[in-house]
């Protein structure tokens, strides 16, 4: 009996071991991909010029996947294009940004979002060639990609990257 007893807790402890191993290792995972910016569901791929300019031109005069715009009254100066997933924290903290801009420039800046974590948004990701998220993208009214940003972009410093084009 005592032989018994001691062979399962040798088993249990063994168990015990590999259980806490792969916590560890998976909880290590998801750090690096966070620290990174990049998670599994996300495929970092190296900028395009050619390709993401040419569907930026498109981007910037047609809403597709899962996007939001703002309403088009004059001819749009800049199109912000917003690289991110509703379950980021970084990326949630962007869009009461978003949501100010696209109010306070109606007609001169386009607010585009895509959620890159979903079937919708990837292609959206590899297009950008983003390595993390949030990820800002400024696009002049030809289509081209004048400026890009990673991580939370604060208002009053987004705002200069606008005026560069003429937005007031």
């Amino acid at each position: 009996m005592k032989k018994t007893f001691l062979r399962f807790k040798q088993i249990s402890a063994f168990l015990f071991l590999i259980v806490i191993g792969f916590v560890y290792a998976q909880e290590q995972g998801q750090k690096a991909a966070t620290k990174s910016g990049v998670s599994s569901k996300t495929v970092a791929v190296k900028k395009n010029a050619s390709k993401s300019t040419e569907k930026a031109k498109q981007d910037s005069t047609s809403k597709t996947g899962n996007a939001t715009s703002s309403k088009k009254s004059e001819k749009i100066k800049v199109t912000f294009v917003e690289l991110g997933s509703i379950k980021c924290i970084p990326c949630k903290m962007m869009k009461p940004v978003m949501d100010a801009i696209e109010k306070e420039y109606a007609g001169q800046v386009k607010v585009v979002f895509y959620d890159v974590w979903t079937d919708a948004g990837a292609p959206y990701a590899q297009q950008y060639g983003i390595q993390a998220i949030p990820t800002q993208v400024f696009l002049d009214s030809d289509g081209k990609e004048y400026y890009r940003h990673s991580g939370f972009f604060p208002k009053e410093d987004l705002v200069k990257i606008l005026n560069q084009k003429g937005v007031k």
